[in-house]
């Protein structure tokens, strides 16, 4: 049992952002078994997953219910929650069998572009099965194709960027720095499904007001694009401040 996790672990993540030297090493010691595990230890370990899981579906209910302003069901949803989880991992072996056999081409572009389907279809089943349906499917379709191509661009980053990011953080902290990799990781892809949802439902009211007829002035359009502009720069303004001021802080160590 304990190999079959290692392989589902380790091997996953190693095959998927083609690490090696330092960064394969520390993700193979990151996930060993640890010899002195106890059977306590392992049944710990499994509720405490269990919850996590189950914190983690909890989690994506609330992104639909915020994001389309619905009512939030909280634990009444549960059993939603949990045939979703029976989906994800659906989804895991089926994006898992993909890029085996579709492999070959550079960057795994030919199974990236089957993910793209599988992945548009996934989000919008997560989204009818999460609300409880109360969001059709047409409503959610937006929001399942940006976020299958947020997450194919993120796929094609990360199989270019990640070794890189797991070598370095290996070599600065150690085995730890493998965790600090993965959370990154984990962080963008939450980022990029974030970022859909709320662009999904923007695409989706930008629609439905086209359909009725509705459309705003050339004035109103203008100050949009303004503000959307002003936005932008500003945030780049802060991500450059703290790059520049991050990195006097490691040239003064």
């Amino acid at each position: 049992m304990s190999n079959f996790v290692h392989y589902n672990a380790a091997e996953r993540i190693i095959r998927r952002y083609n690490l090696t030297g330092a960064g394969a090493t520390a993700v193979s010691s990151l996930f060993s078994p640890a010899e002195t595990t106890s059977a306590s230890v392992g049944i710990f370990g499994v509720v405490f997953l269990a919850i996590s899981v189950l914190s983690f579906a909890r989690a994506a209910q609330r992104l639909f219910e915020q994001t389309w302003e619905l009512k939030p069901l909280s634990v009444r949803n549960t059993r939603n929650g949990l045939w979703w989880i029976l989906t994800l991992g659906g989804y895991a072996a089926v994006t898992t069998l993909l890029s085996a056999l579709l492999s070959g081409g550079p960057l795994g572009l030919a199974a990236l572009a089957c993910g793209v389907l599988v992945t548009a279809a996934f989000l919008v089943w997560s989204g009818r099965i999460l609300s409880a349906k109360r969001i059709s499917r047409p409503d959610l379709l937006p929001f399942g194709v940006t976020g299958a191509v947020l997450t194919a661009a993120y796929s094609v980053g990360a199989t270019i960027y990640m070794p890189r990011l797991f070598n370095t953080s290996v070599a600065r902290y150690g085995v730890v720095g493998a965790v600090f990799a993965m959370l990154s990781a984990l962080f963008a892809v939450m980022l990029a499904l974030v970022a859909s949802a709320a662009l999904g439902r923007e695409v989706r009211d930008e629609l439905s007001r086209i359909r009725q007829g509705h459309r705003p002035s050339d004035h109103e359009v203008r100050r949009q694009w303004d503000r959307v502009v002003d936005q932008t720069r500003s945030r780049w303004r802060t991500a450059r401040e703290q790059v520049s001021h991050r990195r006097i802080k490691d040239s003064n160590h």
